[in-house]
């Protein structure tokens, strides 16, 4: 019987009236299907659908956006390069970038807006200067403009890419699109301060300028472009009553258009400093009522022995000609609020603005001031109710400081209250007659997964990096790398990126909107179905039992190492690279970690995770404490002995986030083969026979004999060494195997365990075609033959249970070379490698899976880990 991917060839052959020369279909099916991959875009076998089980968010989401109209549908767009959607209300959440692209598209999403006109019309401005439009309520998504040199003479000519902030659609013209340019909300690296207040110039960005468009992107013109040459647009507003009526709110101060954007006039009266900061607004079909709401940015001044803040809320009722101050009681007592995590932010937001040390702000400014305001960043309002306005602060990435993440007033302005509240300052109810006085709630209100224990023993010092609210007036925060919502007009918050298995289980099953740092899985650990998850900033999980779940092809997974464990002043390893398990101990596991808590020391449980310890320090540098070291892998314990263990430590990583460290930096430890024959307590460096400077990408057990075990050598740049090496005395010296001459990066070795046969991942970067690939050796590497053409494979892994399956895992090129091939992502062969798919449906990052591997109990699952998008599952039907 023909397969259905067979159908179109074969209907070829019989239009053309060709000879299939005596060879099968298939086989004249494979012999093109290396060609097709190479050089046009070919779709997913839609049978094959991963499922990101999480853990949900697990990163900062930069934006979060709902649609205007549809209160089902929602988007966020996290930092880790993944942009999701919603359309059941955020019971689940989607990738949006294209499954079968190149990993590109939408990977850092400013911006998401919908016509007023057409609910399934949207536009997705990203950060590369790409434009994208949806026809479907933004289910898929097409290109239609790229900001470019050409295009664009102030574009950047030395950047990695050109940022830029907001997009607008004309409230009663789909062709209408206006675009600010600049790198306004770039938390972490465009602070004010009294030397810079209109904030820092970066090299990614454009400035001076907004684009329009009449056109839907296919011609462009200036404007406002007379204000500054340094103009960083925050916001661009335009009244539905009066779409001539325009208001930006950008780093020089708030202008307003009569004229559709053709001309401008500054707006700032009433406001005392003209630095905004965020800008919304209200408007009521029915009365074309239209209010804005402005937050400005605080500024300091120095009063003797304190300081005086000015800044606050406003709002114009008058389209922004004027604007008159709401800023109520938001201030706060610091002479009365005296904890010292409160204080210290403090003197770290003052310090900052005015240019000196914080211990010098701390000697200098002794006297807490009595009103005082925070650095906020954030305003929303409720599109039913002009009264109910929120408003955020950044205490983390943005010099914040002050009890409460969010405050909110419910009388237009007249008092605020914090009505997002979480850690021990508020469970321990300090300051309580203070804020018994301000009728503000006391206790904390927030629900969270994972992080709860470290949240409530936390000060709240996690950072909100974005806010949202929809039509139903329903909030969306991003507090602490978790996603929380408010249904009842911020009374409570509860975290909406993981569903619990059941209450108290800490079992949580992912929604699909991981920003998650997948790293290595083990999923042979001694324990038929308890797989364990290596994971950046998260530590370590494993999966664990549905119980009364309903979807039973769901993946249940529970932190054993991380923030679960961030208590009583112990901190746990976050950024866990690789683990190993004990042969004989099911409950002793080793993880290493290569930054953050427990950065390069050899950590142990000896009952299943519930508590660790550090046995060995292999690393340290003279780096920040938070920062990397030598990023880290294939820790391997043998199997006979397990005193003897070993991994490696990646001088040139490709596939981590982040790069290891110059050997100046490490004051202890080195790259290469790191070996232990007292089962981890002490390490050597066992690089004899392995070419200087290289760099060890994976180590290979052989399953045979684990005396013999194979490095991995990879290339990053042309100049580097790189090749398959191999010791036969428990890694103490080197030799080389051959490997085609073609070969210049090892990047993976894997050997199937049922027929010993070996199979090498090659290619690079920037390299040749024909030096990447997947090569199999049947006779122990004396011989290889090609078995799948790419430019650059990452890995190969055979399952254990048939070793007729094979994945393939085929990252991206650098951009030069996209034009050269044209589809990264993973592959799957049936038959051995005689024929192969393409699966990539269902991820964001076909361009960099970190990892994939067949289940090693059932054949028909298969799993996988993103660079930025957390772990995933497949099963392939037949």
């Amino acid at each position: 019987m023909l397969k259905l991917k067979n159908i179109g060839l074969f209907a070829i052959y019989v239009l053309l009236g060709l000879s299939m020369s005596g060879q099968s279909l298939a086989q004249k099916m494979d012999k093109n299907f290396f060609n097709r991959i190479k050089t046009e875009k070919v779709q997913s076998d839609q049978s094959v659908e991963w499922k990101n089980f999480g853990p949900g968010m697990s990163g900062y989401c930069e934006e979060f956006w709902c649609h205007p109209t549809d209160t089902n549908v929602m988007f966020m767009g996290p930092d880790m390069h993944v942009t999701y959607g919603t359309w059941d209300n955020g019971k689940s959440w989607h990738t949006i970038k294209d499954s079968d692209g190149d990993g590109k598209d939408l990977e850092r999403t400013l911006d998401i807006v919908f016509s007023l006109q057409n609910p399934d019309y949207g536009v997705a401005l990203e950060r590369y200067g790409n434009i994208f439009e949806t026809k479907d309520r933004g289910r898929t998504w097409k290109l239609v403009y790229t900001i470019t040199e050409k295009n664009n003479p102030v574009f950047k000519k030395n950047s990695s890419y050109n940022a830029f902030t907001k997009i607008a659609i004309h409230p009663t013209n789909d062709n209408i699109w206006f675009i600010g340019v600049g790198n306004f909300w770039d938390v972490k690296a465009n602070h004010k301060t009294q030397k810079n207040p209109n904030g820092l110039i970066h090299s990614r960005a454009s400035y001076g300028y907004i684009l329009k468009t009449t056109d839907k992107g296919k011609s462009w013109t200036k404007i406002a472009n007379h204000i500054s040459d340094e103009l960083d647009v925050a916001r661009i507003i335009i009244n539905p009553a009066n779409a001539d009526h325009m208001i930006i709110a950008t780093s020089h101060g708030v202008y307003t258009s009569s004229d559709g954007g053709d001309s401008w006039k500054a707006s700032s009266k009433g406001l005392p400093n003209n630095l905004p900061r965020d800008l919304c607004s209200y408007y009521n079909p029915k009365t074309k009522e239209f209010v804005l709401y402005l937050v400005e940015q605080t500024v300091y001044t120095a009063k003797g022995k304190t300081t005086e803040a000015t800044g606050g809320v406003y709002k114009s009722v008058d389209g922004g000609a004027s604007w008159i101050n709401i800023t109520g009681n938001l201030g706060i007592n610091l002479s009365v609020i005296a904890d010292s995590g409160v204080r210290d932010r403090y003197h770290r937001t003052i310090s900052h603005w005015f240019g000196i040390d914080k211990n010098v702000s701390k000697k200098t400014y002794t006297t807490y001031p009595d009103k005082t305001l925070s650095v906020y960043n954030r305003i929303v309002v409720n599109p039913l109710d002009k009264n109910e306005i929120y408003l955020s602060h950044n205490k983390k990435h943005d010099r914040g400081f002050g009890p409460g993440e969010v405050w909110k007033t419910e009388n237009g302005g007249k008092t605020w209250f914090a009505c997002v509240r979480d850690g021990k300052y508020w469970i321990a109810e300090k300051d309580k007659a203070y804020w018994q006085e301000k009728n503000n709630p006391t206790g904390a209100n927030i629900e969270f997964a994972h992080i709860q224990g470290e949240m409530d023993e936390g000060s709240e010092t996690a950072g909100n990096r974005m806010m949202a609210i929809n039509a139903k007036g329903d909030v969306f925060l991003g507090i602490a790398q978790q996603t929380v919502r408010s249904n009842n007009k911020g009374a409570s918050w509860q975290q909406v990126d993981d569903y619990e298995t059941a209450p108290g289980s800490n079992a949580w099953v992912g929604r699909g909107g991981s920003d998650l740092p997948g790293r290595f899985m083990l999923l042979e650990t001694g324990i038929e179905d308890r797989y364990l998850l290596c994971s950046g900033e998260h530590g370590l999980w494993e999966t664990t039992d549905l119980g009364t779940y309903p979807d039973k092809d769901a993946v249940a997974v529970k932190q054993i190492e991380g923030q679960v464990h961030d208590h009583s002043g112990n901190h746990a390893s976050h950024s866990t690279s690789t683990v190993a398990v004990h042969p004989n101990d099911t409950n002793t596991i080793y993880i290493l970690s290569w930054r953050q808590e427990h950065r390069g020391k050899l950590r142990r449980t000896q009952d299943g995770g519930k508590t660790w310890e550090n046995i060995s320090t292999i690393f340290d540098g003279n780096n920040n404490s938070w920062e990397g070291l030598a990023m880290t892998y294939s820790l391997q314990i043998d199997p006979n002995k397990p005193d003897n263990m070993y991994f490696c430590s990646i001088r040139k990583p490709i596939s981590e986030v982040g790069s290891s460290v110059k050997e100046n930096i490490l004051t202890k430890g080195g790259y290469g083969v790191y070996r232990s024959t007292d089962a981890g307590y002490t390490w050597t460096l066992s690089n004899e026979g392995l070419p200087a400077k290289c760099s060890v990408r994976r180590l290979t057990m052989d399953p045979q004999n684990p005396e013999i075990i194979y490095a991995s050598v990879n290339q990053k740049s042309d100049n580097d060494p790189g090749g398959l090496y191999k010791s036969t005395d428990k890694a103490m010296t080197w030799s080389k195997v051959k490997v085609p001459a073609v070969v210049k990066s090892v990047n993976n070795l894997f050997i199937d365990r049922n027929t010993n046969y070996m199979y090498i991942s090659c290619g690079t970067r920037s390299g040749e075609y024909i030096s990447g690939g997947v090569w199999l050796s049947k006779d122990n590497g004396k011989k290889w033959e090609k078995i799948f053409k790419a430019p650059y494979v990452w890995q190969t892994e055979i399952s254990p249970v048939n070793s007729d399956i094979i994945l393939v895992n085929v990252p991206a090129q650098v951009s030069t070379k996209f034009k050269d091939f044209k589809n990264p992502g993973l592959y799957l062969s049936k038959d051995a490698g005689k024929s192969w798919t393409k699966i990539n449906k269902g991820i964001g990052q076909p361009d960099k899976m970190v990892d994939a591997k067949p289940d090693p109990y059932h054949e028909n699952i298969i799993w996988s880990a993103g660079w930025g998008s957390g772990w995933f599952k497949a099963i392939i039907k037949e």
